[in-house]
């Protein structure tokens, strides 16, 4: 059965144990790891510590009863409307341990790689279509260059690789989050995947924020249990914003070899979603390496992770790459790289009038009222000695600049043209030469 929550159809909760498509041992070993982890005596609690519907449990429970690992306690337990009791044998338990030496995983079953992919297909970042009214929606609270939003709808909506460049302090950064708000609607991100025996998690708390669960009402007649497969969270399309960190090796797994488990990539986190490079040019690796890493999955919509035994798998890649630099892009790429990226946006400072509005729009939110001679004097003395070059960030470094002073002087905020001579020299530093 299809169901769709949203506009995004939601993934299917198995009925039966064969439409896992797992390794039954590897199924039955997560079980007994749970078990035994977390104590737990009932199919009911049991079920939702992995993730999969009460029938489904109840089988994997049976196996595991016909091969002598788990026993009934014999009792029926009161406080759970007399639901049967089960608990380790001995020999489940040395299984347990066993397992737990091979891998420390236990919890929500993974959700084989190859039906991810199915759902990634379902919810892919590419089926969003971007109006002009959800951009204008998300990015209301900017003062945007007139052509600017033209531009982005086209790039957002085509879900490819876009590339912002221009001088620094002009929103970039407020450009990229306010794409990420306009996508607005929810997916499914799988609390962990599997290929060839090995987990890798997936859903993390910091990258995915889930959506409210809903809480079925037991009372009503149109109960919604089982509405999607639990083994993923309904969130947020993900955002992952790296900056100056960012190392090649964050985009491949990350094994822990303590707990002998795999993490998902940066990139593998942001399927669905949106991955943003902000400052290209000031990571250790030299930008074309950088790209150079994302030229086939740009290209193909899919990347090529290693475990560590060396061996190469397949994964999605369906995220919308966002390059944020100040520099311009012929000093960091060559010309194949550019031609990958699909869209090249220059993010500019504003006009005069512009500035001037974003300055109003400042002065207003911080409680600073207007004054004209010093508006004036802020343009006429001193823009020109900086060959009248507007940034988006002065207005706000301006005013709190000048809000900060007077509270030290102990007067009402105010703007002079004093005042601002102050703020300004905060803004720049002069050039000359410092005996060491």
């Amino acid at each position: 059965m299809n169901m769709e929550v949203g506009n995004v159809m939601a993934p299917p909760a198995p009925k039966r144990l064969e439409e896992m498509q797992l390794p039954l041992v590897m199924m039955r070993d997560i079980l007994l790891k749970t078990i035994f982890r977390k104590n737990i005596e009932m199919v009911s609690e049991l079920s939702q510590a992995v993730c999969l519907p009460i029938p489904v449990t109840q089988e994997l429970v049976d196996m595991a009863r016909e091969q002598k690992l788990v026993e009934a306690t014999g009792t029926l337990l009161a406080n759970s409307g007399g639901e049967m009791g089960y608990q380790l044998t001995d020999a489940g338990k040395a299984r347990a341990l066993d397992a737990l030496s091979q891998s420390e995983y236990y919890g929500a079953m993974p959700v084989p790689l190859e039906i991810y992919g199915e759902q990634v297909k379902r919810q892919s970042i590419r089926n969003i279509q971007i109006t002009r009214d959800m951009l204008t929606g998300a990015m209301g609270h900017l003062v945007l260059p007139e052509n600017l939003l033209g531009q982005l709808g086209p790039a957002v909506s085509a879900g490819r690789s876009i590339l912002m460049y221009g001088p620094p302090g002009n929103g970039k950064s407020s450009i990229s989050n306010g794409i990420r708000d306009a996508l607005g609607d929810k997916i499914y991100i799988p609390r962990a995947i599997e290929y060839a025996g090995q987990v890798i998690t997936v859903y993390d708390p910091i990258v995915h924020s889930a959506a409210e669960e809903q809480i079925d009402d037991p009372n009503s007649l149109r109960r919604t249990g089982n509405r999607f497969d639990t083994r993923y969270v309904r969130c947020e399309r993900p955002t992952v914003i790296t900056g100056g960190e960012l190392s090649l090796s964050m985009l491949d797994l990350v094994y822990n070899p303590t707990a002998r488990t795999y993490q998902a990539s940066m990139q593998l986190k942001s399927t669905g979603g949106i991955f943003i490079v902000d400052d290209l040019g000031r990571q250790k690796e030299p930008p074309q390496a950088l790209v150079n890493r994302w030229i086939l999955p740009l290209e193909e919509n899919r990347d090529i992770l290693a475990l560590q035994s060396g061996e190469k798998f397949e994964v999605p890649f369906d995220t919308l790459v966002i390059f944020s630099t100040n520099f311009h892009p012929n000093e960091i790429f060559d010309k194949a790289a550019l031609r990958r990226i699909f869209f090249k946006i220059k993010i500019d400072g504003p006009e005069q009038e512009d500035f001037l509005k974003i300055f109003a729009m400042v002065a207003k939110k911080r409680k600073m009222p207007l004054d004209q001679d010093t508006l004036i004097h802020l343009l006429t003395n001193k823009y020109p000695t900086i060959d009248n070059v507007y940034a988006n960030y002065q207005p706000i470094f301006l005013i709190d600049q000048m809000i900060s002073i007077c509270r030290y002087e102990g007067i009402p905020n105010q703007m002079s043209p004093e005042l601002i001579d102050r703020a300004w020299e905060n803004m720049f530093v002069k050039q000359e030469h410092i005996e060491h």
